[in-house]
């Protein structure tokens, strides 16, 4: 008895096997078909995902159910099905995007001047919030000669989350970073905000900044990717990393392939910090895109304390460079002065982010 109740067993099981083939061939031929539908929407312009088809299958799947599983089984069953098919798909976009690692295997490497970013060789982008006078920009500048440093960022236009806060000298700024830029041989960094100020941004500035709060100004994009010249891009306050590098995309695919990627922290609950450095967004997207990535560790703490640490947590992730914010005299600084560093706090965190090793390959291309 016993003999046949194991013979009966071994037949149930054997057929079981042949039933999961059977399945494996099917869902493969429907992922398939899936691709094949996801590279006609895309050429379409039509959504991935389609709510209504999907309700439809799953009424029909209820609708033709046999049993034994039940109705609600069956559908989380074939739910499961349809996310795997749909993530085949944005499988297949990923593969495609401009910025992704599946597109371009080798690291961008972008050279400005006699300054490397990307490729193996970290660099230090340092200066102050905003551009408020040429004094201040040629006190910073002068250290940053004291230093070896090369790469002075300082904001010209400044979005503000208030009306009344100060909103940067706009062109005149421009005009400060330029001259400082051409007497102190730096390469200089600033954000531009509206699309129209692009192509006047490239007579002035090394690279055009574009901000967290415009990550999604589309036609800023669209513009900063109509230009060949450098384009440093800010993760948003609350994007994803799928949402940062479709950002990345809309500059690439308008032609201009001079972009690099920057983590500056993401709204979270947490309040002990102005932001939540995402430190784990860093070795993610060097992973999925081939662009240079950075961290600016000052927007994303808001503490001079954490500074130092974060710093190096974000080279030891991976990071290609670190930005931070260094002011001569913060106490009077126009904008975020509670968390600029002065030069003597500057040159100490400099000093020992060196000490650590993380940014010891610097002197073999006299970078920052």
């Amino acid at each position: 008895m016993a003999e046949k109740a194991l013979d009966q067993l071994e037949k149930l099981r054997k057929r079981l096997d042949e039933i999961n083939l059977e399945i494996l061939e099917l869902l493969s031929e429907r992922g398939r078909i899936a691709q094949e539908i996801g590279k006609i929407k895309e050429k379409a312009g039509i959504n991935r995902f389609d709510p209504v088809r999907e309700r439809k299958m799953l009424d029909v799947l209820a609708e033709k159910n046999k049993g034994p599983f039940d109705n609600k089984t069956i559908q989380h069953i074939f739910k499961e099905i349809f996310k795997a098919h749909l993530e085949l798909q944005e499988d297949d976009s990923r593969k495609a995007l401009l910025v992704s690692r599946k597109r371009q295997k080798e690291d961008t490497v972008l050279k400005i001047k006699d300054v490397q970013i990307g490729g193996g060789d970290p660099v230090l982008i340092a200066g102050p919030c905003s551009v408020e006078s040429y004094e201040q920009v040629k006190a910073v500048a002068l250290n940053h000669k004291r230093q070896g440093l090369k790469l002075l960022r300082g904001g010209a236009f400044k979005p503000r989350t208030s009306p009344y806060d100060f909103q940067g000298l706009g062109i005149e700024g421009l005009k400060i970073l330029r001259q400082i830029a051409d007497e102190f041989d730096l390469v200089v960094i600033s954000e531009i905000v509206k699309p129209e100020d692009i192509e006047l941004a490239t007579q002035y500035v090394d690279v055009i900044q574009i901000g967290a709060r415009n990550m999604q100004n589309f036609e800023l994009l669209k513009a900063a990717g109509s230009v060949d010249h450098p384009i440093l891009l800010k993760r948003g306050l609350s994007a994803t990393i799928q949402e940062f590098m479709y950002a990345a995309e809309y500059i690439m695919s308008r032609g201009n392939t001079k972009v690099m990627l920057c983590e500056r922290g993401i709204r979270t609950f947490e309040k002990a910090t102005r932001n939540t450095l995402d430190i784990s967004a860093i070795p993610l997207l060097k992973q999925e895109t081939h662009l240079p990535v950075l961290a600016d560790v000052t927007h994303a703490t808001g503490r001079l304390d954490l500074l130092l640490p974060t710093a190096k947590a974000a080279l030891a992730a991976g990071a290609d460079g670190v930005m931070v914010e260094v002011h001569p005299d913060p106490a009077v600084a126009l904008s975020d002065a509670n968390q600029q560093m002065n030069l003597g706090q500057f040159n100490d965190f400099y000093a020992e982010l060196k000490a650590s090793g993380l940014l010891s390959r610097q002197s073999k291309v006299s970078v920052s």
